[in-house]
């Protein structure tokens, strides 16, 4: 793994969308699109997080110019090779600090990648750079899951969320200073491999504070793409804050 790559060098980008391949699904990409294309309207969107494409290719398919950021060179290299990977531009850097020329009509976050900031001060700066990259009247958006704490009893710390002939997955919770960790083990030639990915989960409200702090306000809460209210029982949510106009 390329140390600058964080935890997304490339062991993990080679297989990453055969191992996503389900949120590749055209049910699942475009409601995200159609809702961040109503969203740019005549303006450009800007990803942080962009990855190896998900949503910033079709998105620039709709005729919307995206710019994205991202920490690893190898999934944005597997974004290059893809059809169309050429006109989406690329900041390499850190999201949560990098800034990009010009202003954007949104920008957005999607698939819990939010929780790949580790502190809370790194998802702060986040908003804040969201924000500074927002002409006036701009959304911030980002899909993330709701912390799944309820379904740890006293005294447990793991929840897992695959099991499967050749992998177990679980994520590990440290409910004092919200950091978690999704570890998978996986069977390789008849031994085990263990990876593990280190998160910071963060709450709806806990969100909706570090907007105010970068001068956002919430404008909407779903529970996913498709525009569902969301309730007490959504395990995810998807939420637009907007950069007040002039």
């Amino acid at each position: 793994m390329h140390s600058d790559d964080g935890f997304f060098g490339e062991n993990i980008a080679a297989g990453y969308d055969e191992s996503s391949a389900d949120m590749f699904a055209p049910d699942v990409v475009g409601p995200a699109v159609d809702l961040l294309a109503e969203l740019a309207a005549d303006g450009p969107a800007l990803e942080f997080g962009v990855g190896t494409g998900r949503i910033a290719l079709p998105l620039a398919r709709r005729g919307v110019p995206v710019h994205g950021i991202d920490l690893s060179r190898a999934m944005v290299a597997r974004l290059r090779a893809k059809p169309g990977g050429d006109t989406v531009g690329v900041t390499i850097g850190d999201f949560a600090t990098t800034r990009v020329p010009g202003t954007f009509a949104v920008s957005y976050l999607v698939f819990n990648t939010i929780n790949n900031l580790t502190t809370q001060d790194a998802q702060v700066d986040c908003f804040r750079n969201a924000s500074a990259h927002l002409r006036p009247g701009g959304c911030f958006v980002v899909e993330v899951g709701v912390p799944e704490l309820r379904l740890l009893p006293p005294g447990q710390t793991a929840v897992p969320f695959h099991i499967g002939p050749a992998q177990w997955a679980f994520d590990i919770y440290d409910t004092a200073s919200q950091a978690m960790s999704s570890n998978y083990v996986t069977i390789v030639d008849g031994r085990a491999e263990h990876r593990s990915i280190p998160f910071r989960y963060v709450w709806p409200a806990e969100l909706d504070l570090m907007a105010r702090l970068a001068g956002l306000r919430l404008r909407d809460r779903w529970e996913g793409w498709t525009r569902t209210p969301f309730t007490g029982e959504s395990r995810r949510h998807v939420s637009v804050w907007e950069k007040p106009g002039d």
